[in-house]
């Protein structure tokens, strides 16, 4: 097995939680969490308000590092349509020069997540495509998650 082998999710995962419906998944218990917004409890004990949605990359570090030069312009020119979803908690965006990570992070209400899927994440296309075709970008993925502060 590869070393990026070892760094892979499990395989839904890796295919990304675009093609499985977390709500799907989950329970119809809700109620109030102490932060203010609906809980949904996807088993007895682990309940959320926050879907987060990560477009994630390798950048090189060639060339002064201009591949993580050009994918932070490519952020900048998404991220106040990013802001602007309804139900935007945060964005936040993750480097890591040791593995050469670049992620953007948004942060939304549970029960707000449903309607920025329905248009299809937007404008994560258009910034997808701008990213992989960026020089010493690879490994564009995208994935869906819930967070919960502990």
């Amino acid at each position: 097995m590869t070393t990026r082998g070892l760094l892979k999710c499990p395989a839904a995962c890796s295919r990304g939680m675009s093609r499985i419906n977390p709500f799907k998944m989950l329970s119809s218990t809700r109620h109030l969490s102490l932060r203010g917004g609906a809980m949904t409890e996807i088993a007895k004990g682990v309940s959320f308000d926050t879907v987060a949605r990560e477009w994630r990359m390798k950048w090189s570090g060639d060339e002064d590092k201009q591949s993580l030069v050009a994918a932070q312009e490519a952020l900048n020119d998404v991220l106040s349509e990013v802001k602007a979803v309804p139900g935007v908690k945060s964005v936040q965006r993750v480097v890591c020069g040791g593995c050469l990570d670049f992620k953007v992070i948004t942060s939304l209400e549970g029960d707000k997540f449903g309607e920025w899927e329905s248009s299809g994440f937007k404008p994560e296309e258009e910034f997808i495509e701008k990213v992989k075709a960026i020089p010493g970008i690879s490994f564009v993925e995208t994935q869906t998650y819930t967070l919960m502060p502990m």
